[in-house]
């Protein structure tokens, strides 16, 4: 047997759990997770959290594979040429490979007051601690939510089926991935349910306070609570390591998903740009690309050639409370399809979606190895070679 080859994993998200879980198909491999908090958050659950309809934790005993070892604890700096995490609490772990987990959360906003008076959901300590507040909040005080993406659009819809009153603020259009059918449905539920739905730049925030929230034309929205989803960002664990990243901070790969500075550090999930173009972030794409990064880590522990990430999304999907959804259905391109399930169709398949996030993390941890997804090989090599080409992309 050769020697034992050490294996960390910084985060403990989708993308970190499949990848931790997938490695260790190799005897000869230690497995360590590094991870700030010592439960799984199911992030597709937050809003649920804030509602009060889920409580979006998981133990890790239940999804880690036998044998993987938890540190609950922060990474501060990775040290490429030594090989090691500096961890918050002090102290250092030393690595063979090392798998860039960290996933992602809310871009700081820069809107005047945001930061001082709106609440995130992006994390789980976020969103418990607007579950307080909302607790406190009497049920007719008003409420907005700022951004018209997924967490927004399901914030709202969330809180507006317990009967609060709720208007949702984004200054593009609301659900911008759905296909124009599908969005149609989602404003009518949304409308359903009670929630004002402000939309286009006149809409855009532009500053908040105690009590307000103020409009790029000038109105004045008031608000007792402001919850803030919009926007994205992640760690500066890489950029203060020295490493390169792009613009919003994820760390540089190749299609392989290692390093561009580094071949002994591979990234998954919302923190990893390969080739300067991310995929879209999602517990699904998270997964897939934990499950690739493992791959290449194992190849190069076998000394073959890793390949590159081939990744297709089938579907996205949207909760309107309790009892209805949109099951979007996608081109391997990642753009909406005409075809969406709405009603209770498409909140079953929403439900089964955030179930098989999870249980795909399970299966992983006990036949390691058997999780799959579906291939492209058309779409995203013509992206890159329209990049390389400095030529807009014909995507058939």
């Amino acid at each position: 047997m050769s020697k034992n080859i050490d294996v960390v994993v910084i985060g403990g998200g989708y993308a970190g759990v499949m990848a931790a879980n997938r490695v260790t198909q190799r005897d000869n491999v230690t497995v360590t997770v590094i991870n700030p908090r010592p439960v799984f958050v199911p992030r597709l659950r937050l809003h649920q959290l804030v509602g009060g309809t889920h409580d979006a934790v998981v133990d890790y005993t239940e999804i880690l594979a036998e044998g993987v070892q938890l540190v609950v604890d922060g990474a501060t700096r990775i040290d490429a040429a030594g090989r090691g995490v500096t961890l918050a609490e002090g102290g250092s772990i030393g690595y063979d490979y090392l798998i860039y987990a960290v996933g992602s959360g809310s871009a700081g906003p820069q809107v005047p007051g945001a930061a001082e008076f709106a609440y995130p959901i992006s994390t789980l300590e976020a969103a418990q601690r607007l579950r307080s507040v909302l607790d406190d909040t009497p049920v007719t005080a008003a409420v907005t939510v700022v951004g018209g993406g997924p967490t927004g659009i399901e914030t709202a819809a969330e809180l507006a089926e317990q009967g609060r009153s709720v208007t949702l603020v984004c200054g593009g259009v609301v659900g911008p991935y759905l296909h124009p059918r599908a969005r149609r449905t989602a404003r009518k539920y949304l409308a359903k349910l009670g929630v004002d739905v402000l939309e286009g730049s006149a809409a855009s925030v532009s500053a908040v306070t105690r009590e307000a929230v103020q409009l790029g034309d000038g109105r004045t929205l008031a608000s007792q609570v402001t919850i803030w989803t919009a926007g994205f960002g992640v760690p500066d664990l890489a950029a203060n390591s020295g490493l390169r990243t792009d613009a919003a901070g994820r760390l540089l790969t190749d299609e392989t998903l290692t390093c561009i500075d580094e071949e002994r550090i591979v990234a998954a999930g919302d923190s990893s740009a390969p080739s300067g173009l991310p995929f879209r972030m999602s517990a699904y794409a998270a997964g897939c690309l934990g499950a690739h990064a493992a791959d290449t880590v194992l190849n190069r522990i076998a000394g073959e050639q890793p390949a590159p990430i081939d990744l297709s999304f089938p579907a996205m999907c949207i909760s309107f409370g309790r009892h209805t959804g949109i099951f979007q259905l996608g081109h391997k391109d990642d753009t909406a399809m005409r075809i969406y399930f709405s009603g209770l169709v498409g909140k079953a398949l929403k439900e089964f979606s955030c179930a098989a996030s999870v249980k795909h993390l399970i299966t992983e941890a006990h036949k390691p190895g058997s999780h799959s997804w579906p291939k492209d090989g058309k779409h995203r090599p013509q992206l890159l070679r329209a990049q390389h080409s400095d030529a807009p992309a014909q995507i058939a």
